[in-house]
């Protein structure tokens, strides 16, 4: 992507992309300081909201604690079924960049009505229904999105849910050491291999593969978005234990940060196999066509959504589609009209 090139200039959705690196450089993670000490004490919280504002920020968050080995239990599921489970003892982070989600404001009702004080917001907007309803809201720094695909509120997100976490354990904040904002900019900027774009704008299906840490499911999800095309996020080794039977082999699965053990596996089934086309996204050279991203360590997890960004957008761009204007997809999926 190349904001001096007018066919990305003119969306909304490439500008917020690249408005992401300098949301990274001013992200503050003392913000979390005073909150986290009240989760901590809590032991239990789960992160809940309605699409991309839960599928990355929660499970990457989950997949941080438990590789830190902090003693606080993180679990994430929607705002319908999370009102199923008794939540009287946990603190509850209710995700919505607008403010208005339906599901989820009527989620922070019923947390006020059993008399759950821990629940918290987290917003794009000031002033909504959903802080009416909480103890504490916290807005985001990256403004409203103009794009329907949600993306630079993704990351901060993100990086607000983490910042908790280093609070909870004394780390110390790795956002500048990692050199993210940087390796974000590189990922956003650098070509993508024409072949392999031409491979995904015939593939009746893109296919991500990859860790439950929200990177790959949420690549999944703004491929509908971006390129209008079919996806589905095939955990671990899903791609390799039955869904082989239904793909094609003009079918394509991008692995994000393949697992080395595992590689010799979706060869033999996916390549060998089915005939398909297999994209690896990692740091490093793979038996795959590959991009190569750089290493940002612990915080690789943002390198590797903004990197699949990139791809999107390339994807979208030639199949000719309007970035910012699905035809059905809407920005807030089910708006609370109380």
């Amino acid at each position: 992507m190349n904001l001096k090139q007018n066919k990305y200039s003119q969306y909304a959705l490439v500008k917020e992309m690249m408005d992401t690196i300098d949301v990274v450089k001013k992200f503050d993670s003392k913000q979390t300081e005073a909150i986290a000490q009240k989760i901590s004490l809590a032991k239990k919280l789960l992160l809940t909201g309605e699409g991309s504002s839960r599928i990355f920020p929660a499970k990457n968050a989950i997949r941080k604690a438990l590789t830190l080995g902090l003693e606080l239990c993180i679990t994430t599921d929607g705002s319908r079924q999370s009102a199923l489970y008794d939540l009287s003892n946990f603190a509850v982070f209710c995700a919505s960049n607008s403010g208005k989600t339906k599901e989820i404001i009527l989620l922070a009702k019923k947390l006020a009505a059993i008399g759950n004080d821990n629940r918290f917001a987290l917003s794009a907007n000031k002033n909504t229904p959903l802080e009416n309803e909480c103890n504490e809201t916290f807005i985001l720094n990256c403004g409203w999105e103009q794009a329907v695909a949600a993306t630079k509120s993704v990351i901060e997100q993100a990086l607000f849910y983490e910042s908790i976490l280093w609070n909870i354990g004394n780390i110390t904040d790795p956002i500048k050491t990692s050199g993210l904002s940087e390796k974000i900019e590189k990922v956003l900027t650098m070509p993508i291999d024409p072949k392999i774009i031409e491979v995904a704008i015939n593939a009746p299906t893109i296919y991500f593969a990859g860790y439950n840490d929200g990177v790959a499911e949420e690549l999944t999800l703004k491929t509908n978005e971006i390129t209008r095309k079919k996806s589905d996020f095939l955990e671990g080794t899903y791609a390799v234990h039955g869904i082989e039977e239904v793909m094609k082999k003009e079918d394509i699965v991008f692995v994000i940060d393949p697992i080395e053990e595992e590689i010799e596996k979706f060869q033999t089934v996916l390549v060998d196999g089915v005939g398909l086309t297999v994209v690896a996204i990692s740091t490093k050279d793979t038996p795959f066509p590959t991009v190569i991203i750089p290493d940002a360590g612990e915080m690789n997890s943002h390198v590797f959504l903004s990197a699949g960004w990139n791809l999107l957008v390339e994807i979208g761009i030639a199949l000719g589609i309007d970035l910012d204007k699905p035809e059905r997809a809407r920005k807030v999926g089910n708006e609370f009209l109380g």
